[in-house]
């Protein structure tokens, strides 16, 4: 069974409408080639495709310049182009030259891991020439409908669509296991790290232990034998590739004592789960991740939605104020967001409204694995998640309306 996440294919055709270049990166495993070969497939005849980890196709580039000037009027598509790096600059002079000629949009669509180096180069080389876009493991609003427990599903086996798609949990544990296991040993490396596989496993292992927790490196540090700086070196790869994420704290002015340092996710809720050794929704349920888990999906889920130029961050103070999530969509416009795992009291903590009279937040949502929807007070909504986590639902366009 093959799924093309629908929101993903939406946003690359509108960024191919408009930008010459475009960059989809992602985490191996993904599914970008295969949204990739599915634009293609509509229109075969006009696209050419290079997957640069086969040797017969970069032989093809071994003159960049001639080969892709050859291809004008199609749409280039280059997979793992962090194989061939310096073809940056090939692509910036192609692009301006046809640009000359009414060229405008369209031309190429290179995949990548989301190596710091890719970022960098194309960055320098292609400023105002190329866009990027992340695609995510599968998120709720493409799954929903799929199965009966879309929503369980995508929550223990996570969104890669090989794990989220297996035949049965033990199959998908197994494929989640496997991912890993070949990040570290092959994918790592290849991308230029050099670290060693076993204590980068370990490191790993304890994130996902300390899900949705305050980033603390000297206990980690302690923990593994080696320095603050190595632990922060080890954190920037995976923020890098796209595996774990870094929320950052609200740091504004609120005349407020404010935590300072980041919260972290391991951003596959079926990778934590897999670094953990939880096979099935029973353990999952019984284990202490739990509740930091959900979090952690609903989160990716949610982010993977807002609109461009909108800010994420938590917010913590020192008399007790927390909120889970803050969306900040510029002009004060911004919606505080709690994340609860009760069904049947989802109310939100004290730290929570104090949070949002700090920050004078009046668009409050909790977010709950529930079906109904319904108000707290004046100013906060208690929301499914499967309704929240849609396209069009009021916080992601910035509460202009409820």
């Amino acid at each position: 069974m093959v799924m093309i996440p629908r929101l993903a294919s939406q946003r690359l055709h509108a960024a191919l409408r408009n930008f010459p270049a475009v960059a989809l990166l992602g985490p191996r495993q993904v599914g970008k080639t295969t949204l990739a070969m599915a634009l293609a497939d509509e229109k075969p005849a006009q696209a050419a495709y290079l997957d640069l980890e086969l040797p017969s196709d970069r032989a093809r580039l071994s003159d960049p310049e001639l080969y892709l000037d050859r291809q004008e009027g199609k749409l280039v598509i280059l997979d793992e182009i962090h194989r061939t790096p310096g073809i940056f600059q090939v692509l910036r002079g192609l692009i301006d030259r046809r640009r000359r000629k009414g060229i405008k949009a369209g031309q190429f669509l290179v995949l990548g891991s989301a190596s710091m180096d890719l970022l960098r180069q194309s960055a320098e080389t292609l400023a105002g020439r190329i866009t990027y876009l992340e695609l995510t493991p599968f998120i709720a609003a493409e799954v929903e409908g799929a199965f009966p427990d879309a929503a369980d599903r995508l929550w223990l086996r996570g969104g890669f669509p090989d794990s989220f798609l297996a035949a049965s949990d033990p199959v998908s544990f197994d494929w989640r296991r496997a991912f890993i296991q070949t990040y570290l040993e092959r994918d790592i490396p290849l991308l230029g790290p050099r670290l060693p596989a076993e204590t980068l496993h370990r490191f790993w292992q304890m994130l996902a232990h300390a899900q949705g927790q305050l980033f603390n490196a000297a206990p980690l540090a302690s923990g593994l034998g080696v320095s603050g700086h190595t632990i922060a070196r080890y954190l920037d790869v995976l923020v890098d590739l796209l595996l774990v994420r870094r929320l950052p704290p609200w740091s504004g002015n609120v005349k407020k004592r404010l935590v300072r340092s980041p919260k972290i996710y391991v951003r596959d809720s079926g990778l934590v789960h897999a670094l953990l050794g939880i096979r099935t929704q029973d353990e999952l349920l019984g284990h202490p991740v739990a509740g930091p888990s959900w979090e952690g999906m609903v989160i990716e889920n949610l982010l993977a939605l807002v609109p461009a130029g909108a800010s994420a961050f938590f917010y913590r103070s020192s008399n007790g104020a927390e909120i889970d999530l803050i969306l900040d969509f510029g002009a004060k416009d911004r919606c505080a967001i709690e994340v609860k795992r009760s069904i049947s009291d989802p109310k939100p903590s004290r730290g929570f409204y104090l949070g949002c009279d700090d920050l004078g937040v009046k668009f409050r949502w909790v977010i709950y694995p529930g079906t109904e929807r319904y108000a707290l007070d004046a100013q906060t909504e208690v929301v499914p998640f499967t309704m929240a986590a849609r396209p069009g639902f009021a916080w992601i366009s910035g509460n202009k309306s409820r």
